[in-house]
């Protein structure tokens, strides 16, 4: 992806000060490492009268699967390909914007300490973006950046020039021009405008994407017509995200109307009373549910299988009443960050006699899992092949029998409640199902029925009358003998 930015100058104020006020020299070509891929900069063009710089994004689509959010195995039957063959290394998108604010991060806060002068006074700007994706299409970017001061070209790239007849796609071909504006105005403009046309981000939106927004659009966001968008849409329609956005907004629209500062209008609550609580994190009360299941199964010996990076484990720890602990992981590299999690190396000798973490897999048989009063699968069997469940099923319940085991897995029902999370999508790329309470409810039964177990549901999580609790637990306790005949 590709944008470049120029200006004129005269003998007096050259046009090559923009390679001072962008903090890159003009005679040389660099080459900045992002997170997904390389970000190059040079200019085409340098002297008194003209001055082009580029920044070219050369991106790695294998790091960009990798390290964003992934889409996991409930989307699209081609989404598996889409990771790797889409538009993201040719068109303008937030990966433009995050790597514009990178490498560009001195000009983007008007600081030039070698031409200051320069930074703070309006410049002649053209801005030229060749492939710019545009969800609501030229009138969207002419509304966008119109009010801004810039004079705005936006051509439809057309989905084939030699079948003229299949009209245009969603690109456009993005001129701006403009001598109103400082070269610091331009790029927040760019920052916050390209990820809002793209209406997509390539990175999970946090609370702190709020204060990014605010810092960006400090001076034009406030009293832009169309603010209630791009507030939006640059927050990824999350809407509690929105709303505190559009909350603060106003309050600067107020305290620029009656020449204030925000504190001062933003007072009708003093700090010290402030009382809400933050609520508890899912993996929190998750854990909570585990352990008061293992408490009042009375258990001492447990199992932690599928024990990831050893939260669990860290858990358990705490409480004496169980005596051993042995977590169980395929992945080595997970077992490390337990065991550093843990701090085996410095553990006291009483304290490590109580833990210890094996490799090994839940698809086959193992004597070492033999003889623990219980075993916890937390958020582990939708991990799992469909077709390998009865391979882990007869490995627990079959051959470890443990009294009790506690199994854990997401309500795919609740999915609607998450606002970051696109419809049809499972929660972690890694997924390979998620099950409804009918259909873990079933499954549940079945095993407890061909294992001669007992088994009881409980919701994890607020308890929605419509969609259910974000997490539901299953708490397997085994028949004795007397009760496997009576049944």
């Amino acid at each position: 992806m590709f944008v470049t930015i120029s200006t004129t100058g005269t003998a007096g104020n050259p046009a090559t000060d923009l390679g001072y006020l962008l903090h890159k020299h003009p005679d040389k070509a660099q080459a900045f490492s992002t997170s997904y891929g390389t970000a190059h900069v040079f200019y085409p063009e340098a002297d008194a009268e003209r001055c082009t710089a580029a920044l070219l994004l050369e991106i790695d689509t294998v790091a960009l699967v990798r390290r964003g959010k992934g889409k996991g195995r409930g989307g699209a039957p081609d989404a598996a390909l889409a990771q790797y063959v889409n538009d993201r290394p040719y068109a303008a998108s937030s990966l433009l914007a995050v790597a514009l604010s990178s490498v560009f991060s001195s000009a983007l806060r008007g600081v030039c300490t070698a031409r200051p002068e320069r930074a703070a006074a309006p410049l002649p700007l053209r801005v030229e973006v060749p492939a710019l994706p545009a969800r609501g299409g030229p009138d969207l970017v002419r509304r966008l950046f119109e009010p801004l001061g810039w004079t705005v070209t936006a051509d439809p790239v057309p989905l084939d020039t030699a079948f003229p007849e299949w009209g245009d796609s969603r690109y456009v071909r993005l001129l701006l021009e403009s001598d109103r504006l400082t070269l610091a105005e331009a790029l927040r403009h760019l920052y916050v405008l390209l990820p809002v046309l793209d209406d997509a981000k390539h990175y999970w939106v946090a609370a702190d994407e709020v204060d990014k927004l605010l810092r960006a659009g400090e001076g034009w966001l406030p009293e832009h017509p169309e603010q209630k968008l791009i507030t939006s849409r640059y927050l990824a329609r999350r809407w509690s995200l929105t709303r505190q956005a559009m909350e603060r907004l106003e309050l600067v629209r107020l305290a620029e109307a009656d020449d204030s500062d925000v504190a001062d209008i933003d007072n009708a609550v003093a700090d010290e009373t402030e009382t809400e609580e933050k609520p508890t994190p899912l993996a929190v009360q998750r854990r909570d549910a585990i352990i008061e299941a293992l408490r009042a199964a009375g258990a001492a010996r447990v199992l932690d299988l599928g024990c990831g990076e050893g939260q669990l484990v860290q858990a358990l720890l705490k409480d004496a009443r169980f005596t051993e602990i042995l977590g169980v992981d395929v992945s080595m590299r997970a077992l490390t960050i337990a065991a550093r999690r843990l701090k085996l190396d410095r553990m006291g000798e009483r304290q490590a006699a109580r833990v210890r973490l094996v490799q090994g897999s839940l698809a086959y048989t193992d004597n070492r899992l033999k003889g623990y009063d219980a075993a916890v699968l937390s958020e582990v069997i939708e991990h799992l092949d469909l077709p390998r469940l009865p391979a882990l099923e007869y490995a627990v319940f079959g051959h470890a029998r443990p009294r009790t085991v506690v199994v854990t897995t997401p309500n795919v029902e609740y999915n609607v409640r998450w606002e970051a999370l696109p419809a049809g999508h499972v929660r972690h790329g890694d997924h390979r199902f998620e099950w409804t309470r009918e259909e873990f409810r079933g499954w549940a039964e079945a095993v407890a029925e061909r294992h001669r177990y007992e088994v009881a549901f409980a919701p994890v999580g607020p308890d929605d009358p419509e969609v259910g609790p974000p997490t539901q637990m299953a708490t397997f306790t085994i028949r004795t003998e007397k009760e496997a005949k009576a049944a």
